[in-house]
């Protein structure tokens, strides 16, 4: 029996699949949404849309759910608030823990959590929106330039999909950049301009078992991967196997793993990256602990390149849903329970 085959024979139980909420990527969340459900119900999986921005949380306990396929993008739904409340209603759900999911959400931690572990991001400067109003804060924010150059990036540090993101080519263009940024959260990130290639890279599963998918890369025109190409253009080219040395892809294999395992993910993610064209350094810019499962996603265009097609993604990504507190999958929770 060849794992798809293993996979479709387990009782999951009922299942939610949870999408929509009430972040900036709903739309986003709404369309991976779509796809998990109507994927897993063509294998005969109990499975059912659940918007947590228009019914209680409760109800997934009230009407007897057994696991939660978390396809919510964003703040309140991959930032640990979901998987904190799922971890107190006792219902296991895919992707990583609370503390992992927070800490991924924030690229400010993220960064000082790969940067305590030797692991190469760009360099950066936090601001508060609020402090930009005094002479101090201002004058902080005009030695960013000196500090990362030019051009440099600015993004909120808990958005994602390029929400709010901003390329500052002159000091003069900084401070509308903040304030854009500071629309979406309470904090701005500076981050260092890295000429290169843009890549991503999947990981599946936990700790020492965890392992990285192909390399996509990523080539968009201008370099605009923003939210209209990632979602809704067909401007952007893919490539998947990505082209690169397989000695350099290996490497950055490594790295993503490294990277994954140092904020304690599990489950699936994905990394996006930076590859220097100068000298082929790469930077990690971020773990998506949830990531995107629509018709334009990395992670399944990934996974067919490995050999998994959609649907046995995302049954493998349900059949090893789990809760913080306890190892056992839905359907050893479920057998224990009998």
């Amino acid at each position: 029996m060849n794992p798809q085959e293993h996979l479709q024979h387990l009782d999951l139980g009922k299942v939610a699949v949870l999408m929509g909420g009430a972040s900036a990527e709903r739309e986003i969340s709404l369309l991976s949404g779509q796809g998990v459900l109507a994927a897993l119900c063509s294998q005969g999986i109990d499975a059912h849309a659940f918007d947590p921005s228009e019914r209680p949380l409760w109800d997934l306990k009230r009407e007897g759910f057994a696991c939660c396929f978390i396809a919510l993008h964003g703040r309140l739904g991959e930032d640990g608030t979901v998987q904190g409340a799922l971890e107190l209603l006792g219902i296991p759900y895919t992707g990583s823990g609370v503390m992992a999911s927070a800490v991924a959400m924030d690229k400010v931690m993220t960064k000082r959590v790969w940067l305590a572990e030797g692991l190469p991001t760009p360099r950066h400067v936090r601001l508060a929106p609020g402090e930009l109003a005094s002479a101090q804060g201002r004058e902080r924010m005009a030695r960013v330039p000196a500090q990362l150059g030019l051009p440099l990036i600015v993004k909120p540090p808990r958005e994602g999909s390029s929400i709010g993101i901003s390329k500052v080519e002159t000091a003069a263009d900084l401070a509308a950049a903040v304030e854009l940024a500071g629309r979406f959260d309470a904090d701005v990130l500076c981050e260092e301009f890295i000429a290169g290639e843009e890549l991503t890279c999947p990981v599946l599963g936990e700790g020492a078992t965890a392992q990285a998918l192909p390399i996509v890369r990523i080539l968009a025109p201008d370099g605009a991967y923003d939210y209209q190409n990632k979602y809704f253009t067909d401007v952007v080219q893919y490539h998947c196997p990505s082209g690169l040395p397989a000695s350099e892809e290996a490497a950055i294999q490594r790295m993503v793993l490294a990277a994954y395992r140092a904020l304690g993910c599990r489950g699936w993610g994905r990394a996006d990256l930076l590859l220097r064209g100068h000298d082929r350094q790469p930077f990690l810019l971020e773990m998506n602990t949830s990531p995107g499962m629509t018709t334009h996603s990395l992670v399944p265009m990934s996974a067919r390149a490995a050999g998994i097609d959609y649907a046995a993604l995302c049954l493998l990504l349900l059949a090893n849903a789990r809760l913080d507190s306890s190892v056992a999958t839905p359907h050893a929770a479920k057998a224990a329970a009998e």
